[in-house]
């Protein structure tokens, strides 16, 4: 997997380095000159025309002094711009003045933007060097210079033809670790970020400001950041988790999952997760639906066996609980999911306690999803988890997640990493924090995070498909961590297929089902083809042009809501 950094941890990763014998201004150049080469590459044939750096006072400017230099090595003509004066004692400084390359100071060159609107106008490419990784913009808004900067960029972005946009790192007034954009944060088409991409690139809205994600190394150790807890989810690395299928299997191979779902007011729920279970690979796919829908479900859905369980009023309580639990045992399920179009009422809140004191003894019972009403029934258990000792996947959308953990929607937005961690530490569960950039979680502090953010996703059902999927995965035999991350992957791709084929706003639920199979394809081995979700990570810049051969670095919606 490829792995992601908080603020933090990067800045202990860059500690060890330098401890280790590597001098901090050599991972600076390193930094400065694989974002000399992505800009390079962004100007192409227009490597005559400028590219303005707009330099702040750290780190991060320093990075841009050293694009700088390396940008007139390669023959380009950069011109830096300096929110405020570098220390005179400052090395990267120093090297840049030995160059004799021009550049001036906002607040004492250029007090009323007249020259850096020339320079907007004359620059092909815009480097954002100004603030970096450091910044808390939900803590100290932009202000002063930099805003006036910042609202001269944007406006020139907004003109045709307008200047391609770099950033260093992450953009400026993006918080590295939850996200969050200042108003005025840079709009960036492609984002260099040094050593290994930070969460908050992953989250929305950092994801929409960062444009194309580019790592490149910056010459740390050998194994660092091994350890590291946070991942970003490819393909090629889920398609090494997946079981063989062999060709002398049989429907038991792949095991027997059982879907808990449904209810007079939605009994499309209960259809849509149990195909999306049964297209996912699974050998059986039980459908317990209540006995007062059944007729509904049966047309169309050949492919499954039907367990009809007492009903009242239309949906499941405590004696569809126990007759649940018989047919548990009699089919032998390895895999079960609850919650799918319930409807939150008395009975169903019976029928998720009484459930849940029984899962424990059914013996082929390998690992439960709990999904929607489910979830909302059981946010009113307080430690709910203390009673089930089985392997489980919480599905929740962001209001969910806020009712367990007895927060506000609001909050769990503002930290959904953070969020999403500590509730699958707390309560010994795999969590999936769906919306825009889903997050995984594993009780043990790992995550994976998408990148993936579609507003095609946003309509009712979305959320039924992808607990059928990771309910499905579970059966065949994949652990709840990795279940749950090949699931969401080939949500966000599906959902992917159906934007391009049918727009943002008409697609709906069951259109992803049509698109499954392709997808699922691409976990196979051999799988791919045209239709792929590529991995962008370490691809080349932004534009036309080659790279200097310098001997250096190249480089959604809300689901189920």
């Amino acid at each position: 997997m490829s792995k992601l950094v908080t603020r933090a941890q990067m800045r202990a990763l860059e500690e060890e380095a330098v401890a280790a014998g590597i001098p901090k201004r050599e991972l600076m150049a390193q930094a400065g000159l694989a974002a000399a080469q992505e800009a390079w590459m962004a100007v192409g044939a227009m490597g005559d025309r400028g590219i303005l750096i707009l330099v702040g006072p750290g780190d991060n400017g320093g990075d841009g002094l050293v694009a700088a230099r390396e940008l007139a090595q390669f023959g380009g003509v950069p011109f830096v711009y300096l929110l405020q004066s570098r220390p005179a004692d400052d090395p990267e400084w120093q090297a840049f003045l030995e160059t004799e390359l021009q550049y001036m100071v906002a607040e004492a060159d250029d007090p009323t933007f007249e020259r850096l609107e020339r320079l907007f106008g004359e620059a092909s490419a815009v480097v954002d060097a100004l603030l970096g990784v450091g910044a808390h913009p939900q803590e100290r808004p932009i202000e002063g210079a930099l805003a006036e900067v910042l609202t001269r960029l944007a406006a020139r972005q907004d003109q045709i033809a307008g200047p391609q946009v770099l950033a260093l790192d992450v953009p400026t007034g993006v918080d590295a670790d939850s996200g969050y954009a200042d108003p005025l944060a840079v709009r960036a088409d492609l984002t260099v970020t040094f050593g290994f991409p930070k969460v908050g690139l992953y989250s929305i809205p950092g994801r929409e400001y960062a444009g194309r994600v580019v790592p490149v190394g910056i010459g740390l150790p050998e194994g660092a950041g091994d350890e590291l807890p946070y991942e970003e989810l490819r393909l090629r690395d889920l398609k090494t988790v997946m079981p063989e299928r062999p060709t002398d299997a049989n429907k038991g191979t792949f095991g027997t999952v059982t879907v808990a779902a449904g209810s007079k007011r939605y009994p499309g729920a209960a259809r849509l997760a149990a195909e999306a279970a049964a297209r996912s690979g699974t050998g059986l796919v039980q459908l317990a639906a209540p006995e007062a829908i059944q007729p509904l479900l049966v047309h169309g859905l050949p492919d499954v066996v039907h367990e009809p369980l007492p009903s009242s009023e239309g949906g499941l309580d405590a004696e569809a609980a126990r007759a649940l639990l018989r047919a548990l045992n009699e089919r032998r399920s390895t895999a079960l999911l609850v919650g799918p179009g319930l409807s939150l009422t008395t009975a169903t809140r019976g029928f998720v306690r009484e459930l849940l004191g029984g899962l424990d003894d059914i013996e082929s019972l390998e690992a439960v999803v709990l999904d929607a009403d489910a979830l909302n029934a059981l946010a009113e258990e307080p430690g709910w988890w203390l009673r089930l000792a089985l392997p489980r996947v919480l599905t929740p959308h962001p209001g969910e997640m806020a009712r367990l953990t007895g927060t506000s929607v609001e909050a769990v937005q503002s930290d959904r990493l953070g969020a999403a961690t500590a509730y699958a530490e707390r309560s010994g569960s795999v969590v999936v924090l769906k919306g825009a950039c889903t997050v995984v979680a594993a009780p043990d502090g790992r995550a994976r995070l998408s990148d993936a953010a579609n507003s095609m996703l946003a309509t009712a059902g979305t959320g039924d498909v992808l607990a059928g999927l990771i309910g499905g995965l579970l059966a065949q035999g994949l652990g709840t961590y990795d279940a749950a991350s090949a699931a969401v992957y080939l949500h966000a791709d599906m959902g992917r297929r159906v934007a391009e084929s049918h727009g943002t706003a008409a697609g709906l639920a069951q259109d992803l089902l049509r698109t499954l199979p392709d997808s699922r394809r691409l976990l196979e081995s051999g799988g791919g083809g045209a239709l792929s979700m590529p991995d962008l990570g370490g691809m080349g810049g932004m534009g036309g042009g080659g790279m200097p051969d310098t001997g250096g670095m190249g480089g959604n919606g809300i689901p189920g809501l």
